[in-house]
């Protein structure tokens, strides 16, 4: 980082520049040489890798390899007069630092009163000689009053200009450049730093502003070596500083604290060059692939409750959080001395133990935690209490850092320290941000050490994007913004639930809570309750307050999993739930856990068709509950109220009665259980215009909810056929509808009804345009008007991390006797064209489908068929049932296995 040429450490056992140059000198074609010596290098590189070798030796002697290789090549062409022409490194590689794949980032600098022209063909040559080798350069040539000029225009510039070194040539031109670069007139300091943290803000936002992304990117994301680096260019900038280790002495940093910093700093560098060495490309991003390669590499094995990736991530996240601390820690230390260095100091007591220091919390003394232990939870309240309050100063962050230790289970049980928490989880504004707050200081994992269990626990899947503990916060997060304006429209009944809460703390706990016993083993459920009964203990919870609370957490799944899995068209089904659930304080309760868990754990699972069938069990749950569970629902009342709402519509559009009633007496009960009465009037008008012609009748509409909680409806009225199922999904395919509910209804007649409830691709509602509605109209007639024609699954690619996440089809089989159909579900790795496939399936088994309910969950699908043999009837042969299962797991297999 030096402002003057760094002496790199010479390395010779990677590389002899003596024998380098004497090759040189007796060959010919240089090019052979040049790549058998990097090529050697590379090997000999690895191999100390591998063997466990420092990692700066590594890093800093690559860099020094690559000097040699300029240098050696720079000697082998005519350059014009040297005092004015340099070759200088810049950016990561001006710091001397290089990983097997990195940019090599070169400028050839020249005093400004030399002409281009003069040099021209020999940079050209020299340029395309290290191109030939095969380097990553990045290459530019600029005067000096160019490259002030350009840094002046732009930081990126500015910044990689800073951290440069002279190679070859006249040093004093790299220093005439670097003292243009950095004075006032380029950048003062306040606008490089404004213009840095704005670059970090930028580059945190494009990575999900959080330090657990799914795939993280080693330098671009909150934690990554973009952040260490950001702290090291504003220091360079402002303080001269050469090293890191320089703010130890202008006091930025103690040595305990520099410490953490190196060794975070080398572990990412462990894990990029092992990453690079093992994509033999430049790749920062740790891709799932990728992730199971290198915790492989390092040794980590499966254990119970933890894949060895899972194992291995864990360790990444907690030192990218740690480095993410210390990024902000450093970077409020600069704001104070950079951007607020002439502001008046202003202060206000809040108390005698705290006080505010230019909008920043600050302790009033350095003995504050240690004398009175619980103001290390009472600042956080102040924090939620005071809204002006930016943050906490970064002097007193250093000290939280220094005394968290104090947190042990006597402090846990203070009824001082369970009191704050309580009031923190009470407070009006800055819940979720203040419990995010304390997990970044290391305080929430050890005030309840069951959370700190889960504090970078990642789940190896598609399904769950973040760790165990940022998905908790965003849970309570999300709880937290329902209560905004804008979800009154986004999410109604959650808005109108979150503000009728008897104590909303209780919903905060218990989101606090849900995944709490995730990675141990057993059921995290049910642990989970068990942990939620302590903590309720421990902070003096009412009894039925603290059977609500586990309840939640033994039950955050049953809603979603009720509405994805189950027939909630059926009262029984939902008496069942209502009976589960026991009262609306219950219900309520657990629909804001629910749309809050859901919400949280990926931003693509929540689609309008997911929050209709929420939006479905929660009113119909409601209206049984207050009824009374011991009045449930009489089929026959039900059935007659939808057909005279119906027939009110049907006959305000001048349809006869008679025709009417002809006609649904061709249909069973079941058809007017799963519908509403509109849906019942469009069915039978459109049919009973449709007639006897031997075309499929085929209808497409908005779902009969609102926009932003709709789908799209296709119904379909054919002949009862055997193919008419895996015909159909296989058209859906061809469209790029995904297929989220299947409902199938045989009339008397010896035809079907069938309406398929499909969002696009990426689970959002379709577009309203009648032109496209109407193309995939007549794309369905074209396609289902021959049933021996139906289309090909076309093979498209599955996607990478689907790939990545192949697990074997797991098939399921049981009969239900309240419908007399066979239950199928199949739990498999999600692919295009997949319901088709399955469809072909049950053809060659002579089944038809009745009803099927299609989950996607990140990766995998959880699907349930309810299906009938030839006769109509569920499947009694056992034999049949084994084959059948057997057929299903080998040819979903194999085809995800042929993709791969």
């Amino acid at each position: 980082m030096g402002s003057t040429h760094t002496l790199l450490t010479a390395v010779p056992e990677y590389l002899d520049p003596v024998q380098l140059r004497q090759r040189l000198s007796d060959c010919r074609k240089p090019l052979a040489v040049f790549k058998e010596a990097l090529t050697s290098a590379n090997e000999l590189m690895d191999e100390d890798f591998r063997q466990g070798a420092d990692i700066r030796k590594l890093i800093y002697g690559r860099a020094w390899v690559i000097d040699q290789i300029l240098n050696a090549a720079w000697q082998l062409f005519d350059w014009p007069d040297l005092d004015k022409l340099a070759l200088v490194a810049v950016g990561g590689y001006g710091r001397g630092e290089l990983h097997p794949q990195s940019d090599i980032d070169i400028l050839l600098l020249t005093d400004d009163t030399l002409e281009a022209e003069t040099f021209a063909d020999s940079i050209s040559r020299f340029f395309a000689l290290l191109w030939d080798m095969k380097l990553d350069i990045g290459s530019s040539v600029r005067s000096v009053e160019e490259c002030y000029s350009e840094a002046r225009n732009d930081v990126t510039i500015a910044t990689t200009l800073i951290e440069s070194r002279t190679l070859i040539g006249n040093p004093e031109l790299q220093t005439q450049m670097y003292a243009r670069v950095i004075s006032d007139e380029a950048w003062t300091d306040k606008e490089f730093f404004k213009a840095k943290l704005h670059e970090q803000t930028e580059r945190h936002e494009k990575t999900n502003n959080t330090e657990y992304n799914l795939e993280p990117n080693l330098k671009n994301c909150p934690g990554g070596l973009r952040d260490i680096q950001t702290v090291g260019w504003v220091a360079k900038r402002h303080f001269g500083a050469t090293y890191i280790r320089d703010l130890v002495d202008h006091g930025f940093l103690t040595e305990y604290e520099l410490d953490i910093v190196n060794k975070g700093e080398l572990y990412l560098w462990t894990v990029r060059y092992a990453l690079h060495m093992t994509c033999k490309r430049r790749e920062d991003r740790l891709l799932f692939d990728h992730q199971r390669v290198l915790a492989a590499y390092f040794g980590y094995q499966d254990q119970d409750g933890a894949l060895a990736v899972e194992q291995f991530m864990s360790k990444y996240y907690r030192i990218a959080m740690a480095m993410s601390e210390f990024n902000d820690m450093l970077l409020q230390y600069f704001d104070e001395v950079i951007l607020r260095a002439d502001e008046e100091q202003r202060t206000e007591p809040l108390n005698s133990r705290f006080r505010i220091h230019n909008d920043y919390l600050q302790v009033t003394h350095d003995k504050v935690f240690e004398h009175h232990p619980f103001a290390l939870m009472e600042l956080f309240v102040l924090l939620a209490q005071n809204l002006r309050i930016k943050g906490v100063r970064a002097s007193t962050i250093r000290l939280i850092r220094e005394h968290r230790h104090l947190i042990d289970d006597e402090f846990r049980h203070d009824i001082r320290n369970t009191s704050l928490f309580m009031e923190l989880l009470r407070s009006e504004d800055g819940v979720s941000t203040q419990l995010k707050r304390m997990n970044r200081y290391g305080i929430l994992g050890r005030y309840l050490p069951e959370f700190g269990r889960i504090v970078g626990q990642m789940q190896h899947d598609l399904f769950h994007i973040y760790t165990v503990d940022a998905h908790t916060l965003k849970v309570i997060q999300k709880m937290r913004q329902f209560r905004h304006d804008e979800y009154r429209e986004l999410l109604p009944i959650a808005h109108r639930i979150i503000s009728q809460l008897p104590k909303i703390e209780l919903l905060y706990i218990a989101g606090l809570y849900h995944d709490i016993a995730k990675g141990r083993g057993g059921d995290h459920s049910e642990l989970g309750a068990e942990d939620v009964f302590a903590f309720c203990r421990r902070h003096h919870i009412g009894k039925w307050d603290t059977h609500l609370v586990a309840w939640l957490v033994r039950n955050h799944l049953k809603m979603s999993m009720t509405a994805q899995r189950r027939d909630i068209s059926d009262p029984e089904v939902i008496h069942k739930f209502a009976m589960e659930v026991r009262d609306i304080i219950h219900l309520n309760y657990l629909y804001v856990l629910t749309v809050a868990d859901i919400n949280a754990t990926n931003h693509t699972l929540w689609n309008s068709w997911r929050a209709s069938l929420l939006r479905q069990l929660y009113t119909e749950t409601k209206r049984a509950l207050r009824r009374g569970l011991e009045n449930p629902v009489n089929k026959e009342d039900r059935i007659e109220q939808l057909q005279h709402e119906a027939l009110s519509i049907l006959i305000r559009l001048g349809i006869d009665e008679q025709d009417v009633r002809v006609f649904w007496n061709l249909l069973g009960d079941e058809y007017f259980l799963r519908e509403d009465g509109r849906n019942i009037a469009w069915h039978t008008q459109a049919i009973l215009e449709h007639g006897e012609r031997p075309l499929p009748l085929v209808l497409v509409q908005k779902t009969s909810y609102r926009l932003y909680e709709g789908a799209t409806e296709i119904f379909i009225y054919a002949e009862d056929l055997p193919n008419l199922f895996p015909a159909t999904v296989a058209a859906l395919d061809q469209l790029h509808l995904s297929v989220q509910d299947a409902r199938i209804i045989v009339a008397d007649n010896g035809r079907t009804l069938n309406t398929y409830t499909v969002l696009t691709e990426d689970n959002q509602p379709l577009s309203e345009n009648p032109d496209y509605l109407a193309s995939i109209q007549r794309h369905l007639t074209d396609e289902l008007d021959d049933p021996d024609d139906f289309p090909e699954i076309i093979q498209r690619r599955v996607p990478r991390q689907l790939k990545l996440f192949a697990m074997p089809t797991t098939v399921n089989i049981s009969n239900d006797p309240s419908s007399h159909q066979t239950v199928l579900e199949v739990i498999t790795p999600d692919r295009p064209g997949l319901l088709a496939r399955l469809g072909r399936i049950f053809v060659q088994f002579g089944l038809s489908v009745r009803k099927a309910k299609i989950s996607n969950i990140g990766e995998r699908v959880e699907d349930f068929f309810f299906i009938t043999d030839e006769n109509d009837q569920p499947i009694s042969d056992p034999d049949v049932c084994k084959n059948l299962q057997e057929a299903i797991c080998k040819k979903l297999d194999e085809h995800i296995q042929a993709t791969q």
